[in-house]
């Protein structure tokens, strides 16, 4: 299993550096690059035109991958074969999702691509779609597993309420995350190898190799994402990242192990959604600016010190949750 998944690491991680090196001048070539948000910071402004959609080189690294999975899988007799063809089709689907919404705003020469409302029908939809997917035919799964004890939560029917739900929020909640340079695809790397580590130890070989492979795209695409970004990976990565993690913990039927793995997703999605409140209702702002990664920025913090910090964080976290999951 390990020498499969350190394969996996470093077949996406050299197809999405090599990719990265063709692709980015052809992405600038074509004036592919990010509008910056008025309302963001005023320094964020000297990134305008920093090309985007660069989330396109892991998924097909990751691509690259599930196709030598499925190879392997088809060999043995196909066991596991319809959950990994399951998975990764939702995964694709998020960034599918991103790649007309990055499209979009190429078109309109904007910040805006797709209105909110339009996002979480095409989510909404396709989150229904995967669970509907993955669990018919299968035996029923209604309940869910909860850390450092034996017990489980039996929901019925809304366990798949709860799926649909939480995994359109963790989808939005990286995709909130990508605000700076390197932040969402190193939390994205540290969760993702946390997963792997579960899926390791609890013998789930698919769910480890597809780990493997989120990681080895993270890390390449970091290659050109850490600070100062060379390129973004746009709606088109932080949607695909956002379907991978909820993807991976559902797989491994440990949905609540986001809980802990996506702290900071969460973090900084509630950041906006206090900031929002706050405002409407009191006309005050709880952070100088959301998401809290901002905040933290107009604190004075480099990009540098926010992402060592956050993933840190994750670290930390997906530790804990790991533990309590394997206890």
């Amino acid at each position: 299993m390990i020498i499969k998944a350190i394969v996996s690491f470093a077949v996406c991680f050299l197809i999405t550096a090599i990719l990265g090196k063709i692709l980015i001048p052809v992405l600038k070539s074509i004036k592919m690059g990010q509008k910056i948000l008025d309302i963001g910071p005023r320094w964020h402004k000297s990134k305008e035109g920093t090309p985007t959609m660069g989330g396109i080189f892991f998924i097909v690294g990751v691509t690259v991958c599930v196709i030598i999975a499925a190879v392997f899988c088809a060999l043995d007799g196909g066991n596991g074969l319809y959950e990994l063809i399951v998975n990764y089709l939702f995964m694709v689907s998020c960034g599918i999702i991103g790649i007309i919404d990055d499209r979009t705003k190429f078109v309109k020469k904007q910040n805006a691509g797709l209105t909110a409302v339009q996002k979480l029908v095409l989510q909404f939809a396709t989150a229904g779609l995967y669970v509907f997917f993955l669990f018919s035919g299968n035996e029923p799964e209604t309940a869910l597993t909860l850390p450092f004890t034996d017990y489980k939560l039996e929901l019925g029917v809304l366990y798949y309420v709860f799926l649909i739900v939480g995994i359109v929020f963790t989808v939005n909640a990286v995709n909130l995350t990508d605000g700076i340079d390197g932040l969402a695809a190193s939390v994205t790397a540290v969760a993702c190898s946390f997963i792997g580590a579960v899926a390791y130890k609890t013998d789930n070989e698919l769910v480890l190799f597809a780990a493997a492979a989120i990681v080895g795209g993270a890390v390449g695409f970091l290659v050109y994402n850490f600070y100062p970004a060379k390129v973004f990976m746009g709606d088109t990565g932080s949607l695909f990242f956002g379907g991978a993690v909820s993807a991976l913990a559902i797989w491994l039927k440990l949905p609540v192990l986001l809980v802990f793995v996506g702290i900071v997703f969460y973090i900084e999605a509630f950041s906006v959604m206090l900031q929002v409140a706050s405002f409407k209702l009191f006309k005050k702002r709880i952070f100088k600016m959301s998401p809290i990664h901002h905040h933290f920025e107009m604190c004075g913090w480099n990009e540098i010190k926010i992402v060592t910090v956050f993933s840190l964080v994750t670290l930390l976290v997906s530790a804990v949750g790991s533990y309590g999951f394997l206890k």
